[in-house]
């Protein structure tokens, strides 16, 4: 190995990671705290990216059905349609939430009232039960009045009880009063900060562009910004067929619940494709909620929807779902339902949201990468040919094929025997 300048700087980096490891190692739970502290201090930073990459999605389509005939392209007009673009999808965002909410919190309230007006009837028929089965049972009577109960000991725990829950229920109120605040402060700086970036988004790119150009070799710099490019395509294209999906599930409820005759038909279409936004597994919390509002109106119908959501269930995961948001991602359906079921059971709904743009994503990048070695064997992959495929027919057709030439060779063989026989008794 030839000793010059780079080879000590590599020594030295080696050196310091090998002892930053070790001390790393040595010292695991203090450096899970620091990492901790840091997240939490760049929380609400991480927060307002994600919110900049969600908002960016429809703001970007208004900018360009609105403002794409606008010629004039000077700094002040450029600006003044981002900041118009802008307005109009908080806007637009805003009243999507209060439309659902208008719609959903009324008539949940309405029918918690009818179970709250409900409930004195209810009562009344399980104390006739009780007094009727009491009449049937008299033993039943006997027993319980058998019964001894150390009423001083019941009353004094439940003192101690009672003492021992204020502390912790004052203790969690105050708990709780702190993470409100918290959590509307971390939502607020988020929010302000996602505004800055969606503002000023040309010009953070082109600065993350000479970061990436300076502090990297030019065919690397180039690579990641091709990958953080088709990161940033993958995700929107997710955000754009998951929204597309949801509407889909929505539409079909309205019109199949409207052809049943069903009540709160639009309603609970709106709100299962609102849900439905959490991928495979959002549309049950609209589907709890819907037979929580049928049942009021007639048992018998909540038993229909819960039948008619198991249904258009099934085909929107199976059948709708993987290939409106797979082609979105160009992510075969097969691995959409990889992405989703492997996100869900590490982070839960988080997981689902981002496993799959990540899955395809690692897909693409994986696919290139085989493409360009099987190039560089000078190996020539048939297109659109399974793997056992043989021909038109397949494996299948191979074999027959086979069977046939058997045949054919094996007739071959006996008509010349017959000739050969034939020729030998024309020459006697």
């Amino acid at each position: 190995m030839e000793w010059n300048k780079e080879t000590f700087k590599q020594l030295c980096f080696l050196v310091a990671f090998g002892v930053l490891l070790y001390l790393g190692i040595e010292h695991f739970d203090v450096v899970i705290s620091v990492l901790g502290t840091i997240l939490s201090l760049i929380f609400p930073f991480i927060l307002g990216g994600c919110m900049a990459f969600i908002l960016n999605v429809p703001m970007r389509a208004i900018e360009k059905v609105l403002f794409s005939r606008v010629k004039n392209q000077s700094r002040r007009v450029r600006r003044l349609k981002r900041v118009a673009s802008l307005f109009l999808t908080l806007v637009l965002i805003i009243g999507i939430v209060f439309l659902v909410v208008f719609f959903v919190v009324p008539e949940l309230w309405r029918t918690i009232i009818t179970i709250g007006n409900e409930i004195p009837g209810f009562v009344r028929e399980t104390q006739a039960w009780a007094e009727e089965t009491l009449k049937k049972y008299p033993e039943l009577v006997s027993w319980i009045t058998g019964l001894q109960f150390d009423w001083q000991s019941m009353w004094q725990n439940l003192i101690t009880f009672v003492g021992n829950g204020a502390g912790n229920i004052l203790n969690s109120t105050v708990s709780l009063a702190t993470g409100i605040v918290s959590g509307v402060t971390t939502m607020i700086i988020a929010f302000v900060f996602s505004i800055y970036i969606l503002v000023q988004k040309e010009a953070l790119g082109r600065q993350g562009k000479m970061v990436i150009y300076a502090f990297s070799k030019k065919q690397v710099a180039e690579r990641l910004i091709r990958i953080f490019s088709l990161t940033h395509r993958t995700f929107a294209n997710f955000l754009t067929g998951q929204c597309v999906e949801a509407v889909i599930l929505g539409c079909m409820f309205v019109v199949s619940m409207g052809l049943l005759k069903m009540p709160y038909a639009l309603l609970i279409g709106v709100l299962i494709a609102f849900t439905a936004l959490i991928p495979i597994f959002g549309a049950f919390i609209g589907c709890v909620i819907g037979i929580f509002l049928i049942l009021m109106e007639s048992p018998v119908q909540a038993v229909v929807f819960l039948i008619l959501f198991l249904v258009l269930q099934q085909i929107e995961g199976n059948l709708i779902y993987p290939r409106v948001v797979g082609s979105s991602v160009n992510l075969p359906s097969i691995w959409v339902l990889v992405a989703v079921s492997v996100g869900g059971s590490l982070m839960g709904i988080a997981g689902m949201l981002i496993f799959i743009p990540i899955v395809s994503v690692i897909y693409a990048l994986f696919s290139e990468h085989v493409k360009h070695k099987v190039t560089e064997k000078g190996i020539k992959v048939p297109v659109n040919q399974e793997p056992l495929d043989e021909g038109p027919q397949g494996i299948f057709g191979k074999l027959k094929q086979l069977r046939r030439t058997g045949k054919q060779k094996k007739n071959k063989s006996k008509e010349m025997e017959e000739k050969t026989e034939q020729n030998k008794q024309d020459g006697k």
